[in-house]
C-alpha cells in the first residue's frame, strides 16, 4: 500500500518568512525543494498590529480579503502584484512589506488561475472552480441565490475543510468554517474570523453533507446571499500530505497525541466547546520543538515576543506539551488544519525523521 501521493509537499504547499524593505516591487523567492507558484497566499505582519492579507489568483492581485474581520473585500494595488513562478512580489503596503518588519506567508497551489465554469441553474449558484486535485485543494468562487443550493468543486473527493467568505457585504457577513471534525459538521459552524464556540446553524450547509462534486449552502447571507459575491477554499485530505479533524485535550505537559502521518509544516487550531482563538503554528517561525509563538487568525495582533504554545511536531503528528486551553485544556474539543512538511513514509519507502 502506498503511504503518500505526495512525496514532496513543498511542489503544492510552502511557508515563507520575510523582511519587509518598504519599497514597490519587493519579490519573496520561496526555498523550497520545488518551485511553488501560488495561487492563495496569505499574508501576516507578525511585528505589528495588521490584519492578515489573503489573495488568490481566481479573484486576482490587489483583491484584498482579511480573515481577522468581516470586512468586504477591497482593491488595494500596494499590495500583491503578482503571483511568481516561485513566490509572489508585494508592493509597499504596511501590512505585507513596512520596511524591517517581520512577515509570514502561506501559499497553496490550484490550478494557476485556470477555471473551470458552471452556469446558475435554479436555486443552484453559478460560478467557477480552480482546483489541484493531486494536493486536494480547490478555490471556489459564486454569486448567491439565497436559496438552498449545490455547487461544484471540482475535487473528485469529499472536501473535509470548506472556508467561504462573502465578499460584497461586510455587515455581519463572517467566515463560514465547515471542519469533518466538527460534532455534528453539516449543522455546526465556527466562524474564522471570532472566537466564539462553535454553534448551531442549518442555513449554513442546510444540514447536507458535502459530495465528491458538490457542497451544499443554504439560506444563510454568509455562504449564499441572493446577487452576492463569495469565494471558498475547499481542502480534502490527502495521505502523507494533509489532514482535517478533531482532538480532546488533556490540561497535561503529557499531552494529547494527534497522529497526522506526516510530519507538519502548518496547523491551524481552534476550541469548538468555549471560546478560544484560532491559533496558527508553523516551522517557518519556530523551527525548533518545543516552544511556539501565538499568532491568531482571527485577531490583527502581532506575534508573541516570547513562545506561548508547548508542543512537539514529531515525524508523524503532534504532541501538546501545555496546559493552554486553546489547544490543550482538560475534556476540552478542538478542530483543526494540518500540511505537511514532510510525509511519514515516502512513496518508495523511506521514512522522515523528526525535528
Amino acid at each position: 500500500m502506498a503511504y503518500t501521493t505526495i512525496d514532496d509537499p513543498s511542489a503544492h504547499f510552502q511557508i515563507a518568512t520575510y523582511t519587509g524593505n518598504g519599497s514597490a516591487n519587493h519579490a519573496i523567492t520561496n526555498d523550497g525543494l520545488s518551485d511553488l507558484q501560488p495561487d492563495f497566499v496569505w499574508i501576516k505582519n507578525r511585528d505589528a498590529a495588521d490584519s492578515h492579507c489573503i489573495f488568490d489568483s481566481t479573484r486576482g492581485v490587489t483583491e484584498v480579503l482579511h480573515c481577522d474581520t468581516p470586512s468586504v473585500e477591497t482593491t488595494d494595488a500596494d499590495t500583491l502584484d503578482s503571483f511568481a513562478s516561485d513566490g509572489f512580489q508585494v508592493d509597499a503596503d504596511d501590512k505585507v512589506n513596512t520596511n524591517t518588519e517581520a512577515y509570514v506567508a502561506w501559499q497553496w497551489k490550484a490550478n494557476g488561475g485556470s477555471r473551470s465554469t458552471f452556469a446558475e441553474d435554479g436555486d443552484n449558484p453559478g460560478g467557477g472552480y480552480q482546483v489541484n486535485t493531486t494536493a486536494g485543494f480547490s478555490i471556489v468562487d459564486y454569486t448567491g441565490t439565497g436559496a438552498n443550493g449545490t455547487i461544484a468543486h471540482g475535487l473528485g473527493a469529499i472536501p473535509h475543510c470548506m472556508i467561504v467568505k462573502n465578499r460584497s457585504l461586510d455587515d455581519l457577513r463572517y467566515w463560514a468554517v465547515y471542519n469533518i471534525g466538527l460534532d455534528f459538521p453539516t449543522d455546526d459552524l465556527v466562524y474564522l474570523d471570532e472566537s466564539s464556540a462553535g454553534n448551531d446553524h442549518d442555513p449554513t450547509w442546510n444540514d447536507t453533507a458535502p459530495t465528491s462534486s458538490v457542497f451544499t449552502v443554504g439560506t444563510y447571507h454568509s455562504t449564499n446571499e441572493d446577487g452576492e459575491s463569495f469565494v471558498a477554499y475547499l481542502w480534502t485530505p490527502i495521505q502523507g500530505y494533509s489532514k482535517f479533524g478533531s482532538y480532546t485535550g488533556n490540561a497535561s505537559t503529557d499531552g494529547t497525541f494527534v497522529y497526522l502521518g506526516f510530519k507538519p509544516a502548518w496547523l491551524l487550531i481552534k476550541r469548538t466547546d468555549g471560546s478560544g482563538n484560532w491559533i496558527l503554528i508553523d516551522t517557518k517561525r519556530d523551527t525548533h520543538n518545543v516552544s511556539f509563538k501565538d499568532l491568531n487568525a482571527d485577531r490583527n495582533a502581532a506575534e508573541g515576543g516570547t513562545a506561548y504554545y508547548n508542543m512537539d511536531l514529531l515525524s508523524n503528528g503532534v504532541k501538546f506539551r501545555n496546559l493552554n486551553a486553546e489547544t490543550n485544556g482538560s475534556g476540552t474539543t478542538y478542530v483543526y488544519m494540518a500540511f505537511a512538511e514532510q510525509p511519514f513514509v515516502t512513496s518508495g519507502g523511506v521514512p522522515c525523521t523528526a525535528r
